[in-house]
């Protein structure tokens, strides 16, 4: 699974914008957000559609969401403010 392109990025912008708008996760590159000095936050694209890897509650592995549809958008803002 590769990381997400420029145009699945585009596709993400409101959830982009909406991380951004947070206290505390920095944009280092693109769709690529750091919480203090660890990765918390980046997308994927595949075939099966786009997905988030965002940190876990412990810190040491990530939890892949499915961001395709809506839905999984609003749970992944949901984890992300919840993690913070």
């Amino acid at each position: 699974m590769k990381h997400a392109g420029p145009a699945a990025l585009d596709r993400l912008e409101p959830v982009l914008a909406a991380v951004r708008a947070l206290p505390g996760p920095v944009e280092r590159k693109r769709g690529v957000f750091y919480l203090k000095s660890k990765a918390f936050l980046h997308f994927h694209e595949d075939p099966a559609g786009l997905f988030a890897d965002l940190r876990d509650t412990q810190g040491k592995n990530f939890d892949r969401i499915d961001v395709t549809a809506e839905s999984g958008r609003v749970q992944l803002l949901a984890l992300v403010k919840a993690r913070l």
